[in-house]
């Protein structure tokens, strides 16, 4: 049997006043993007999650900043909007290595169809899972995010 709760870690990654996204397309939700990341593995923490995920998700290697914020999905009290897990996330600013330029990797995941800079400005005109955008932009500014239940 799984663990009770999910735990995620995700990069938020801009350049340019874009930020990096999972572009995913499958026959339930249609087109829509999620942020660089993951769950965490057994044996692995929350920042080696965010690092591995985003090398297998956008092919690069990045350094964390800092925890911009956490967020929390409870399935029961939101009528398995994300399904029914219960997940808890921890969003991380990263930064792109020099050199490094994301793509789609050799083998993505089953519904992941492209890795996408999206102007900043475009967050509220695509379907972002989780519905993140508005503490991304919070976070980055320096607003302090606290925990959020999506």
């Amino acid at each position: 049997m799984p663990p009770h709760i999910r735990v995620n870690a995700g990069a938020v990654i801009v350049r340019d006043n874009r930020i990096l996204l999972i572009e995913h397309k499958d026959d339930e939700i249609g087109l829509h993007y999620n942020l660089p990341g993951g769950g965490v593995d057994p044996g692995e923490s929350i920042h080696e999650a965010a690092l591995r995920e985003t090398l297998e998700e956008a092919s690069v290697h990045v350094t964390i900043q800092r925890l911009l914020f956490t967020w929390e999905y409870e399935p029961i009290r939101h009528d398995f909007k994300y399904g029914k897990r219960h997940k808890v996330g921890f969003v991380f600013h990263c930064e792109l290595l020099p050199g490094e330029e994301p793509k789609l990797p050799k083998n993505p995941d089953r519904y992941q169809i492209g890795v996408q800079w999206v102007e900043m400005i475009h967050l509220d005109h695509i379907q972002l899972l989780p519905e993140i955008a508005n503490p991304i932009r919070a976070a980055l500014k320096g607003i302090v995010v606290p925990h959020i239940v999506i």
